[in-house]
């Protein structure tokens, strides 16, 4: 039934990823219409001014909303942003007529809760290039382009930015201000135990966080380095970006693979420039990620719908 697709939806969209699992989000539902919204109250007001990134991640819960439509069988009906008047609104989506579910609605919607993002290195097992490329057809899917950056030098080039974001903000507070100390009952942030205390040498710093597994880190790897790019640079854009990012990771998540993500240089004007310029070929870079196996398993934390549904 329609009322239980859009049920299961609302649900879907609070397992997007988003910045320092911020969840910058809020939902409604008008009848049959999902009302998409952007809470600023959430977004981070130094790293992300412009709101890129909180939009970002609402994209990608608008793609688990549609994603689990699919799957049940109605065709999405999306607009995105649909009233200049209200900036907050991002988009609305309806189930429309009845479809046949395809097996790659159905292996997407599988992934949805338990995708995660990964904050370490990872296993020296190689990703398929079949499967790199697959991800590449899945962002194109969604008007992005997944770029894998397979010359030494780029590599290189990215973990130079990164590690220089990263000092220009060595004390970073809006990521402690979303790190969870141990046994927190927060349902919002990055837990604990969800990085390792001391970072794995795989080229690109994590984020300043405060707390973190102890021990030695025995995956090391640094992964595939690749970064998902628009032609344009506006609000529909990134939140093309959003779902272009969710569906690249979800369809990761179902061969084994995971994310790691790497924003800080694309919140430095500057540097983000400088790799449009150098790296993307005039293409806006909106995500820097690695993808890899590895067998850690975090725990997800996420708000209740009752928190977050209006």
């Amino acid at each position: 039934m329609r009322s239980e697709a859009i049920q299961a939806a609302l649900q879907a969209a609070t397992w997007a990823p988003s910045v320092h699992n911020s969840q910058p989000w809020t939902f409604a539902v008008y009848g049959e219409e999902i009302c998409v919204r952007a809470d600023a109250d959430r977004r981070l007001r130094v790293s992300d001014p412009e709101g890129r990134e909180m939009l970002i991640g609402c994209g990608a819960a608008l793609f688990n909303i549609r994603a689990v439509l699919r799957e049940r069988g109605w065709a999405p009906v999306t607009r995105v942003l649909p009233d200049p008047d209200r900036p907050n609104l991002l988009a609305t989506v309806r189930p429309g007529e009845a479809m046949v579910t395809d097996e790659v609605s159905r292996l997407l919607y599988g992934e949805i809760e338990h995708r995660r993002t990964h904050r370490a290195g990872f296993a020296a097992v190689p990703v398929p290039d079949r499967l790199v490329e697959a991800l590449v057809r899945q962002a194109a899917a969604e008007r992005a382009r997944l770029m894998p950056v397979g010359q030494e030098a780029g590599v290189r080039m990215l973990a130079a930015v990164t590690q220089a974001a990263q000092a220009a903000r060595p004390q970073d507070a809006e990521a402690r201000r979303w790190a969870r100390p141990p046994g927190s009952a927060r349902r919002d942030g990055v837990p604990a135990d969800a990085y390792p205390r001391e970072p794995a040498d795989t080229g690109f710093p994590q984020r300043d966080y405060p707390w973190g597994i102890e021990g030695e880190q025995s995956a090391v790897a640094t992964g595939v380095v690749a970064v998902l790019t628009t032609a344009k640079d506006g609000r529909s854009e990134w939140i093309a970006a959003g779902q272009a990012l969710q569906r690249v990771l979800l369809y990761a998540c179902a061969y084994g693979v995971s994310a790691a993500f790497h924003t800080q240089a694309l919140e430095v004007p500057l540097l983000r420039e400088f790799l449009r310029e150098e790296l993307c070929g005039g293409a806006y870079p909106q995500m820097i990620m690695r993808l890899g196996f590895t067998s850690e398993a975090t725990r997800g934390v996420r708000r209740p719908l009752s928190e977050v549904l209006d």
